[in-house]
């Protein structure tokens, strides 16, 4: 099976009790790779992007207090069957209900306050690392960095592209460009 990239939040409830190291290793556990791991406080804004999809449902309003009350981790995690093997790590989405063992059995509270957020599809895991801009967009890593005049007297220390990027050969599936333009913007 191809290796496939998911979304985890570490939600503020689950920050508040200082778990979010026991979550990451969790997954590390579990098999996962971490590709990018960011802490941020969200903004309503980018709360209420994350989550339109849910703007026409009684609890959007309180989600997005929820999720702006205090700061988040979010990660990019990658694997073989990923996003299914998260939701089968994470649990059910009450924590009554979730299995033992599960993160959201081990660290969540109710329905509302679950610990973890975690991608429902292949497509939705690409879409939601574009969204926090933790996704690795081109298949070659662009790493490498010059040094280019910009000016008289003053130069500026520059990445230099891939030749996949020059190319407009990227790895990013269009639907996830379409949706977050990461990948437009980074091998521009």
């Amino acid at each position: 099976m191809a290796s496939q990239r998911t979304l985890c939040i570490i939600k503020p409830d689950a920050v508040e009790k200082r778990v979010q190291g026991h979550i990451v290793q969790r997954l590390l556990d579990e098999g996962f790779k971490v590709v990018a791991l960011r802490q941020t406080h969200l903004s309503r804004g980018q709360a209420e992007g994350f989550y339109a999809v849910h703007r026409e449902r009684p609890f959007f309003d309180e989600l997005c207090t929820f999720m702006t009350r205090g700061p988040v981790v979010v990660v990019a995690l990658e694997r073989d069957n990923a996003v299914q093997h998260y939701r089968d790590v994470i649990g059910a989405t009450d924590p009554a209900k979730a299995a033992a063992g599960t993160v959201r059995k081990l660290y969540g509270s109710n329905v509302g306050e679950n610990a973890v957020h975690g991608s429902d599809s292949e497509e939705n895991g690409l879409k939601e690392c574009g969204y926090f801009s933790l996704a690795t967009t081109c298949s070659e890593p662009n790493t490498s960095a010059q040094w280019r005049v910009v000016g008289p007297r003053t130069a500026r220390k520059t990445k230099q592209r891939s030749w996949k990027q020059r190319a407009g050969v990227c790895a990013m599936p269009w639907a996830a460009c379409a949706t977050c333009r990461s990948c437009c913007r980074a091998c521009a």
